[in-house]
């Protein structure tokens, strides 16, 4: 979208979170509920009532949680299905018109060739593409909040590769950030990318999972990641 654009991840982020907070409000005073939005995944953060833009107090306190601005914040207090009054989550995220829309974009996105006419389609859609980026064939990217993916330039990304930028953790919570790849990476087929800051030139091989066990790889980096093997609760080794 075009207000996203020639923006830092930083000023989207805040935007988006902004953007959030506000419709929270509104869902929140609809159906009786108490939103609350954490600089964590695991805090319970602040009740959004108390962040109102439209009043004095709000704007100050809006201001000063979103300084500096994170890369990361979790939402909660939106109740499970079967609460009469819960919110569904992806209501707080975006209204119905864009979300259809962005779902349409999205499966079309994903059969389209690594061209520049696939960069062109990809910022309409709301994704930062740098220039000479190739994007390959079946690579998924979350229609969520596609303004959230900055893809630097030149750089590759091998097909069936997976970026989100969100999680639902069930009970009305959910959580979101920013990816960030650099310019000159090359991005293994198959690769599995969360909320992550990618620097310049790194390299993931085939079939990578970084997210969520890194949150920043540095530039040059060659990465190769496979998901530790599950522990027994309380076994000692």
């Amino acid at each position: 979208m075009k207000k996203y654009r020639n923006k830092t991840p930083e000023e989207v982020m805040k935007m988006v979170t902004m953007e959030m907070i506000e419709r929270a409000i509104k869902l929140g005073e609809k159906a009786n509920r108490s939103i609350y939005i954490s600089k964590t995944s695991g805090g319970k953060g602040l009740e959004v009532q108390s962040l109102n833009p439209k009043t004095e107090e709000g704007k100050e306190n809006l201001e000063k949680f979103l300084t500096p601005v994170r890369r990361h914040y979790t939402f909660s207090g939106l109740g499970d299905s079967e609460e009469s009054n819960s919110i569904n989550w992806r209501k707080l995220n975006l209204p119905f018109g864009r979300r259809f829309l962005l779902l349409l974009q999205v499966g079309i996105s994903f059969f389209l060739k690594g061209t520049p006419a696939k960069n062109k389609f990809l910022r309409w859609m709301g994704v930062n593409v740098g220039k000479g980026a190739e994007i390959m064939q079946l690579v998924w990217l979350d229609h969520f909040r596609p303004e959230l993916i900055f893809i630097g330039e030149n750089t590759l990304m091998g097909a069936f590769t997976r970026v989100t930028v969100h999680a639902y953790e069930g009970a009305g919570k959910f959580r979101y950030g920013l990816v960030t790849i650099g310019s000159n990476c090359k991005i293994g087929a198959g690769t599995g990318i969360g909320p992550i800051q990618i620097e310049d030139n790194v390299r993931t091989l085939p079939g990578t999972t970084t997210s969520p066990y890194l949150a920043r790889i540095k530039e040059g980096s060659i990465v190769g990641w496979n998901p530790p093997n599950v522990k027994t609760p309380g076994k000692k080794e």
